[in-house]
């Protein structure tokens, strides 16, 4: 990424996000291609960053959406994805979000539990309408990551098993408000392993012949996302190899494939610059303190997450330190143990791998306006969301001092 991050230091301040959306367009060249043998559809997972205009340069690839919210679902009909692209995800989805999304003609919603179905099966027939719902399969598979974003396991929240989805399904077959339109399956984030994949796969499409034994035809199979990215040293799944082996699973069954790339398409193409306050020595210890802290990226406090992180100066004295920011929590670091170069005041600290689940976790504890975005495509930076103020943070506040 040949950006200038402190010519943008300068004309946005500091902290920001910037994104590079030449690698975005790459990422999804790249998957897209993978499968261009197959009907398919490269629903872009919103929840890893879910900028209007990052969803929007998607939209324009071609993308459709993997939403998790209504809110999510309102942000890619916004920017233009048809409705028929949105797939409407999560565990969790209240009455008012099967509704609005039954009333906005979405793909499909996709069904966590046979409790939700019952929901969305009884939303439907007040209004009057069909549901085209998926079905979240869990197979039970290890996807050999972080526990926190595994989601393919029993003992996770996500999915129902295959003796279940076949009831759910059957009850979908003689339901007059339900059309059981796709299955869904994802084991879970940044994947690095495709055996865990194929094993989930090839589940799920026994599954899908089953269903299609009995009568129940499904035009979308969603295979989910979690490709990995580098943060570090990791060695990725080869996109070729991995759509060549589900579609291998998928021999003879005419169905459309549904991929839901999140971090794949922008953690790499994001890099968090913040700049260095000050440096503190307590006893053998250094801290090295940044303008940025863990509301802005909490990956590092919330999963011990690493990030390449560059000190933007020319100093080749290396000692050991902690980076770390403002907030007043012992959680708030972006590095521990880390070797960087001695620093001095307004020093610029670049973190990479940082487009996905850095600025949309990023919050306003201890009143700290979120920062600014901005997007960097051939050779041209734009701001795509603009720093928070202080007014911005209390708006919906200072009406209802008494």
């Amino acid at each position: 990424m040949s950006i200038n991050f402190k010519e943008l230091a300068n004309k946005y301040q500091t902290p920001y996000y910037v994104y590079d959306f030449d690698h975005i367009t790459k990422q999804y060249e790249e998957l897209k291609g993978a499968f261009r043998a197959r009907k398919s559809l490269i629903a872009y997972a919103v929840k890893a960053n879910s900028n209007l205009s990052v969803i929007k340069h998607l939209a324009n690839l071609g993308a459709g959406a993997d939403c998790v919210s209504i809110g999510e679902v309102k942000r890619a009909l916004k920017v233009g994805i048809a409705p028929y692209k949105i797939i409407f995800s999560g565990v969790g989805k209240i009455d008012e979000e099967i509704r609005q999304a039954l009333e906005l003609d979405i793909l499909m919603i996709n069904v966590e539990s046979d409790a939700e179905l019952n929901r969305v099966e009884l939303i439907a027939k007040e209004l009057g309408k069909v549901a085209r719902i998926s079905i979240r399969v869990n197979p039970n598979i290890d996807p050999q990551t972080h526990p926190y974003i595994s989601t393919g396991l029993h003992e996770n929240k996500f999915g129902v098993d295959i003796d279940t989805a076949k009831r759910m399904y059957i009850q979908c077959k003689n339901s007059q408000n339900l059309d059981p339109v796709g299955i869904h399956c994802h084991i879970g984030s940044q994947l690095t392993q495709l055996q865990p994949i194929i094993e989930s796969v090839k589940i799920i499409t026994d599954l899908v012949r089953n269903l299609k034994a009995i009568k129940i035809e499904l035009s979308f199979m969603d295979i989910g996302g979690g490709l990995g990215i580098v943060y570090k040293d990791e060695v990725l799944i080869d996109t070729k190899e991995y759509a060549q082996s589900v579609l291998d699973a998928m021999f003879k069954l005419d169905i459309t494939v549904i991929c839901e790339p999140g971090r794949f398409m922008v953690g790499n193409a994001g890099t968090f610059v913040t700049k260095v306050l000050y440096e503190k020595v307590n006893g053998n210890k250094r801290f090295v303190i940044v303008d940025g802290a863990m509301n802005d990226l909490i990956r590092p406090s919330l999963y011990n997450a690493y990030h390449r992180i560059e000190v933007l100066n020319d100093n080749q004295e290396f000692s050991d330190c902690n980076l770390v920011g403002p907030v007043c929590e012992s959680g708030d670091f972006f590095a521990k143990n880390v070797q960087l170069p001695k620093t001095q005041h307004n020093d610029l600290v670049a973190i990479y791998s940082a487009g996905a689940y850095g600025f949309t976790m990023a919050s306003n504890y201890n009143t700290r306006g979120r920062v600014a975005e901005i997007a960097y495509e051939k050779g041209i930076d734009r701001l795509i969301r603009k720093r928070e103020t202080f007014e911005d943070i209390i708006a919906l506040e200072e009406e209802f001092i008494k």
